[in-house]
């Protein structure tokens, strides 16, 4: 059925499709349908001191403003990942700013952080009810110099903090300009270390310590990247989410999409993304949790992220171009595969 569904939605620009898809999921949730929509299965795992329903999360960027927890939800994710959110509104790049490449399993997106500011975030969050973890994803608004992106991110993680279960720190987008520059160590260090350190205080206000990560790129070149892993390392970071989206075009040269600007995700992206997993876990040991996103398309994909060493996996394109039986044929690969 969803197939079906999935080729009359593909006949409509990108973001009208989402819109209709998250209507439907909404409604559904509403009128007790869950069983309708997906199959959560159960396979609950501890991580960062959070149980999470299984191993199989929503990334951040489909539902940034909280809109639609109950719909997904009830998809049968075993948490979710809310935003990016930023300090204030901001509409995103223009339109069309979002490609499908179905003969490559890919999309290619430019929002740029569209959202309609953290503080709406949180009200749609408090009202939510629902009994699956919530995560947090925070970036910077585009009109904030880099040298002041600190205080878009300690503005974000206090709003946020009493609500979330994790947060993620999204340095990583390619579509907000100069951000990635903020992933080399020195820069790296000198953001994330009052974050944690205005989490430790929030914590010991609050009585409740929410566990901070960083969400990094594909594209850092190998040296780069074991610098941003042992910067945060040191930092006393509580976790790693790889990867954000690719600059890489090579996988779809040809296609009339290849040139867009933007980041692409799905299949072209699973090899690399997989990599990179697992160098950070070779490099940072057993004990840091892993949040793997990148390329999975299917339930092998799943447990080939669990495998390079990766804790939960998060679906963004995967989701788009399978729809929640994905969600339930990946936790269920995971739980058979004793990861």
């Amino acid at each position: 059925m969803f197939r079906a569904v999935r080729q009359l939605l593909f006949t409509l620009p990108p973001e009208r499709a989402h819109a209709i898809a998250f209507a439907g999921l909404d409604l559904a949730a509403r009128l007790h349908l869950a069983g309708y929509i997906g199959d959560r299965v159960e396979d609950p795992r501890e991580v960062m001191g959070i149980t999470f329903r299984n191993a199989v999360g929503l990334a951040a960027g489909l539902d940034k403003d909280g809109e639609h927890i109950a719909g997904l939800a009830a998809a049968g994710f075993g948490f979710l990942e809310l935003g990016t959110v930023t300090p204030r509104p901001q509409p995103g790049n223009p339109r069309p700013r979002l490609f499908r490449l179905p003969s490559h399993d890919a999309l290619i997106n430019r929002l740029g952080f569209n959202n309609q500011g953290v503080e709406h975030l949180i009200e749609r969050v408090a009202r939510a009810d629902v009994d699956v973890p919530l995560g947090i994803n925070i970036g910077k608004n585009r009109d904030t110099p880099l040298e002041a992106a600190l205080d878009d991110y300690l503005h974000c993680l206090d709003a946020v903090y009493a609500l979330a279960d994790y947060v993620v720190v999204n340095l990583s987008s390619p579509n907000t300009p100069g951000l990635r520059s903020l992933q080399a160590a020195r820069e790296l260090t000198d953001l994330i270390r009052p974050l944690l350190a205005r989490r430790d205080e929030l914590a010991a206000a609050s009585d409740r310590r929410v566990p901070v990560l960083v969400k990094i790129a594909p594209d850092l070149a190998d040296d780069d990247l074991s610098a941003t892993v042992d910067a945060l390392m040191e930092c006393g970071i509580d976790g790693i989410t790889a990867t954000n989206t690719t600059l890489a075009r090579d996988a779809v040269a040809g296609h009339r999409h290849a040139n867009e600007a933007g980041g692409l995700s799905g299949r072209p992206l699973t090899e690399r993304a997989t990599a990179v997993v697992q160098r950070v876990r070779e490099q940072a040991g057993p004990q840091l949790p892993i949040i793997a996103v990148g390329g999975i398309m299917s339930a092998a994909d799943a447990v080939e992220k669990m495998q390079a060493g990766a804790n939960l996996i998060q679906l963004y394109t995967g989701f788009i171009y399978h729809g929640p039986p994905l969600i339930a044929e990946s936790a269920r690969a995971i739980r058979a595969s004793g990861r």
